[in-house]
């Protein structure tokens, strides 16, 4: 079954900074320019997660994945995510409006 999670990151080096934002970019939603929204079901995800460690220094960046509850209240407050009339139709409707 697919989950939702939030990928986030915090990375000190610009050129890799900028080859994770690209990468997650690919296979995620940003929400923010270093948080994004991924719904997958969990083998992909630790794919994902397995890429996006690799692109990091464990030394100095830091990575984080947190599962989204399945139930329960989710909304977004203050800015929309994307523009306004752009709907990405995997988005939980309740994200939309």
């Amino acid at each position: 079954m697919a989950g939702d999670y939030l990928i986030a990151y915090d990375i000190t080096s610009p050129r890799r900074l900028g080859r994770m934002h690209r990468y997650l970019s690919e296979v995620a939603v940003p929400i923010e320019y270093s948080v994004f929204l991924a719904t997958g079901e969990l083998p992909w995800l630790l794919g994902v997660l397995t890429e996006a460690a690799s692109l990091i220094d464990r030394s100095s960046d830091d990575l984080r994945c947190y599962p989204l509850p399945k139930r329960g209240l989710k909304q977004r407050l203050g800015r929309a995510t994307l523009p306004d009339g752009v709907y990405w139709s995997d988005l939980p409707a309740a994200w939309l409006g």
